[in-house]
């Protein structure tokens, strides 16, 4: 069936009054079942948080999932919290409330995070009795949406400085923002693949002759991944370690419809050669562009210059981190728990296809392990072959009322005011896309990161094509998030359709030192697979070669 025919029968209706915009940047495919079931709550319940404590005047953001598409709406606070939340902003300024957030992620909720990780996929689910499957799914599916309030929590505390950071020196200088982000490269080494167990495995291999050998034998990929932890000594250690971080953080997406790395040896392989041989990202010269940029301002704001600056460093690398080690590893391991449910299943004959399991919602998961009840095996397929087929091009942008202009902010107190429009300045540089029109051969997105690379165009659709990256290609996708980052050694330059200058694919490619270029709406529309193009991440271009 075409994809017209398959949305032809589809009704999008408003999921609720007010306005509901399509999010293709998070979520440039329809998800699970599952995942649009659960992820709603927790969403909410975090974004509600950092509302409140960053005093802000709204209530939440909603997702509600419409044949899998994820549409959102802003709510308003209740009325009653209005005065609290004015102070709240006032202490924001006063206190940088965000060091105490940054503090609590670096001492508590990441190495909690990472403990309970560990802990879950510690289990083996293949070894489990249908009962135990059942708890432990359980298990998995709490974790992740604990998960998700966390990623939320924490959003505003990269994204307030950050935001500020861009107003104050934006209106000082007249400088895009484009070339304002370059001063905060370096200080997201997570963003670029960065990790103690990866530089202690970089450090392990350059004393292992043999570990050399073995990774560069044709030997079959996961092979070698496995026989590489299992080494004597250091090696073995390192190689572990390094697996054990991130074997199951999904590649894109925040769904269990993704892959995570272990799933492709192929892929994680190629990227693990090329970071172990290098030192990583480097050649950007960041003090010499903030010099630069503060010749910029006027000598009296330049003081205040700095400190901006250094709040915003300082608190970035939550932006990534807080996906990293917070749901993109807690929705792998629930995956890696529901293939193994699909697997068995599969065996027994009561479903076609393992990865079928993962279009069930979670009580139908429950039931069809425990052989009570759950949906067909054909049922199953065909939620699979419709999920797979469309992407957020094809279905409505708005549902309900059409959007109206956002409230004018000038009669909010000046503490409110500024936070307001610190978030509203990340908020349209993470979903903001490119208006300028493409020529015949060359497309206009938005400057991400800057260099220039011509390479092979591979148009990915989704993680399950990953393997065919090789090095040097210039990968074209709709968006990409945080964790792609593993594979990110690959690749001569990013191109996206969706998403802004920090849009995940954006933040990546500054950090990784590779051209970017964001928001060009149809890049993979009109980029043909296989094409040689040339990226111009300064300007904000692709041309076509051929």
């Amino acid at each position: 069936m075409s994809r017209d025919a398959m949305v032809s029968q589809l009704r999008f209706e408003p999921p609720g009054p007010g306005t509901w915009t399509i999010d293709a940047v998070h979520f440039p495919r329809p998800v699970t079942r599952y995942f649009a079931e659960f992820h709603p709550v927790p969403f909410k319940r975090g974004f509600q948080e950092l509302t409140r404590y960053y005093g802000m005047p709204i209530g939440g953001l909603e997702y509600r999932y419409v044949h899998g598409f994820a549409y959102s709406t802003m709510a308003p606070p209740p009325e009653d919290e209005i005065p609290a939340r004015f102070q709240r902003a006032e202490d924001v300024w006063e206190q940088k409330v965000w060091r105490e957030q940054l503090r609590e992620w670096d001492e508590t909720f990441k190495p909690a995070s990472i403990g309970k990780h560990r802990e879950l996929q510690a289990v083996d689910p293949d070894a489990l009795s249908d009962e135990d499957l059942v708890a432990y799914l359980t298990r998995c599916r709490d974790h992740h949406a604990d998960m998700i309030f966390q990623h939320m929590r924490f959003t505003a505390a990269p994204s307030v400085p950050t935001g500020d950071f861009l107003a104050h020196v934006g209106d000082w200088t007249g400088l895009p923002a484009s070339e304002l982000l370059g001063l905060l490269r370096g200080a997201a080494p997570v963003s670029a693949g960065a990790s103690d167990e990866l530089a202690r495995l970089r450090a392990a291999i350059e004393q292992d002759a043999s570990a050399r050998e073995l990774l560069a034998s044709d030997r079959d990929p996961a092979q070698i991944l496995r026989t590489l932890t299992t080494l004597e000594g250091e090696t073995g250690e390192a190689a572990s370690g390094y697996l054990d971080l991130v074997g199951y953080r999904l590649l894109d997406g925040f769904d269990i419809a993704g892959r995570y790395a272990l799933e492709m040896p192929d892929a994680l392989l190629r990227a693990m050669r090329m970071a172990l041989e290098g030192e990583g990202p480097g050649g950007a010269d960041v003090e010499g562009h903030v010099a630069e940029v503060r010749d910029h301002v006027p000598e009296e704001h330049r003081a205040q210059f700095d400190e901006l600056l250094e709040e915003a460093r300082l608190t970035y690398k939550i932006r990534d981190e807080r996906g990293v080690f917070s749901d993109i590893w807690a929705s792998g391991i629930m995956r890696r728990a529901a293939l193994a449910a699909g697997r068995r299943l599969a065996d027994r004959g009561r479903i076609h296809d393992p990865e079928h399991f993962t279009d069930a919602g979670f009580e139908e998961m429950c039931a069809l392990v425990s052989g009570t009840n759950g949906p067909s095996a054909d049922e199953l397929a065909e939620r699979h072959e419709l999920r797979t087929s469309l992407t957020a091009k094809d279905v409505p942008q708005v549902l309900g009322d059409p959007p109206s202009p956002p409230p004018d902010p000038s009669g909010l107190p000046p503490a409110v005011r500024r936070v307001m429009r610190a978030m509203g300045i990340v908020i349209d540089e993470m979903f903001g896309s490119s208006t300028e029109q493409h020529e015949e051969h060359l497309l206009r997105g938005l400057a991400a990161s800057p260099g220039v690379r011509e390479g092979i165009a591979r148009r990915v659709a989704g993680p399950a094509e990953f393997d065919r990256i090789v090095q040097g290609d210039v990968l074209v996708t709709e968006s990409t998030t945080e964790a792609f980052n593993i594979l990110l050694p690959l690749l001569g330059g990013i191109v996206t359709d969706a998403g802004g200058l920090l849009s995940h694919a954006a933040i990546v490619a500054r950090e990784y030192g590779i051209p970017g270029v964001v928001g060009t709406r149809e890049g993979t529309a009109l980029i043909p697979d296989g094409a040689r193009v040339r990226v111009d991440g300064g300007a904000g271009e692709v041309r076509v070669l051929g």
